[in-house]
């Protein structure tokens, strides 16, 4: 590339252009790079670059970097500049609190919440064993079967902290406990979960891009799944046809039974990513926690004295982490969602209008795992969740300043208006004023209401 070519400056319109696959660039704080390589080794995977590619990514980059990561952007620099490069009033403001949050040393204090997480799993997992080894009750069974639950929340809010940031003291020992916690003791993939994740914090609430909010043919939280929108995180076109339109139709009353047995999925989607082409850092030891948990869980199962209490147990254990999958419900389904993908330019006021926090007392933090301040978690995806409350009102402030949303609602509240979004959605699924090709299930089914 000739000197002249390395200084010039570049319209937002040409940034656009590179944004396909092998010519992706992004613009951070007005100097262009080019990803389009180390997209193949981004520690956060591939989606959020291709994401985010054709335009300014600087308050992603801030929320999801390090200061020491800075120093590496140099060797993606393509001598480009974005032209009229400007900042606005509430990513200024942004920055600046994130800024301040660092010199308080809040990124680097973590609390005791680990250690006290994995004591706590530590003794959930010893009693449960304990009490179908040794016990011959039935109840005593069924209650071990709802402590391996409790068990899974709890490794569930460790994989999801380690995810985010290092909550271990070295890098290895911080993958040990990721593997541990996630494949090994839950049987989900922390490989799966982490892309799943980071396209969920990038594309927070857009139908077609966050998979979060991909879940047809059971549930949809807008007509707009209707027309049959194309997944970009599945590379799929999810298909309303008359099935969906049934199920759909139902889904406020089918949403609870639903999250009870969701964990399937979470498997399906674990072994759906470790057996497909896509490049997964560490495939091996994946795959290796993932059998160690279908080694350890069904061996436990097998040891109860019958069918009906392995059933009993299996059942209730995933009945009660299928609390966990309705508080992932509560914070997004009920708010504000769009079409297309993520925009570099407004993230602050996207992570607000797509996010519901969950009110509740200190006591109960342990209980929802990070999650009663996801709008504080969707902003500072790196700070140890012991910090959220201390910052919220920070968060708060700036919002009411820019009149940005800062919503949030009790537990039963949220329950209340993730219901209603469902049956505002499944109530427009049943009007046949927009009919979708008809099978003969759906005909047999509706024929008389």
């Amino acid at each position: 590339m000739a000197d002249s070519a390395r200084r010039r400056s570049i319209s937002r319109a040409e940034l656009a252009a590179h944004n396909k696959p092998g010519d992706l660039w992004i613009s951070i704080q007005g100097k262009i790079y080019d990803v389009s390589e180390w997209i193949n080794d981004h520690p956060g995977g591939d989606l959020p670059l291709r994401n985010l590619a054709g335009q300014d990514a600087t308050d992603a980059f801030v929320a999801y970097h390090p200061g020491a990561a800075w120093q590496y952007l140099d060797r993606f620099f393509n001598g480009c500049y974005l032209r009229d490069y400007s900042v606005s009033e509430v990513s200024r403001d942004y920055r600046r609190l994130v800024s301040e949050f660092v010199k308080m040393g809040l990124y680097d204090r973590k609390g005791h919440v680990t250690l006290v997480s994995m004591w706590f799993i530590a003794l959930l997992f010893g009693a449960s064993v304990l009490g179908v080894l040794r016990s011959e009750s039935m109840w005593v069974h069924l209650l071990c079967g709802g402590m391996m639950g409790f068990l899974w929340i709890q490794s569930g809010w460790m994989g999801h902290d380690s995810g985010h940031y290092q909550i271990m003291s070295g890098p290895g020992l911080n993958r040990f406990a990721q593997v541990l916690t996630g494949n090994c003791l839950a049987g989900i993939s922390i490989a799966w979960w982490k892309r799943n994740h980071n396209a969920h914090h990038i594309a927070c609430n857009s139908l077609d891009f966050d998979p979060d909010l991909q879940h047809m043919p059971f549930f949809v939280v807008s007509s707009k799944f209707f027309g049959s929108l194309t997944s970009y995180y599945y590379e799929r076109k999810m298909n309303f046809d008359a099935v969906c339109r049934f199920l759909v139709s139902h889904q406020h009353w089918t949403f609870y039974p639903v999250m009870c047995f969701a964990r399937i999925n979470l498997f399906a989607q674990s072994f759906a990513l470790l057996l497909s082409k896509q490049k997964v850092p560490n495939r091996g030891q994946e795959m290796l926690g993932l059998l160690a948990y279908w080694i350890w869980y069904p061996l436990l199962v097998s040891c109860l004295p019958n069918w009906g209490e392995m059933i009993m147990f299996v059942m209730a254990s995933f009945a009660v982490t299928g609390i966990q999958h309705v508080q992932f419900c509560l914070n997004h389904f009920a708010s504000s969602v769009y079409v297309g993908p993520p925009s570099g330019n407004d993230w602050f006021e996207k992570q607000t209008a797509g996010t519901l926090n969950i009110q509740c007392s200190p006591w109960m933090d342990w209980f929802h795992g990070g999650l009663q301040f996801q709008i504080e978690h969707h902003l500072f995806p790196r700070l140890p969740r012991c910090h959220l409350r201390k910052i919220s009102p920070f968060v708060k402030e700036l919002c009411k300043k820019h009149s940005l949303p800062y919503n949030s609602a009790s537990f039963w509240k949220a329950n209340a208006m993730t219901i209603g979004t469902l049956r505002a959605a499944a109530l427009q699924a049943r009007d046949l004023a927009s009919p979708v090709p008809k099978n003969l299930v759906w005909e047999a089914v509706n024929t008389f209401g």
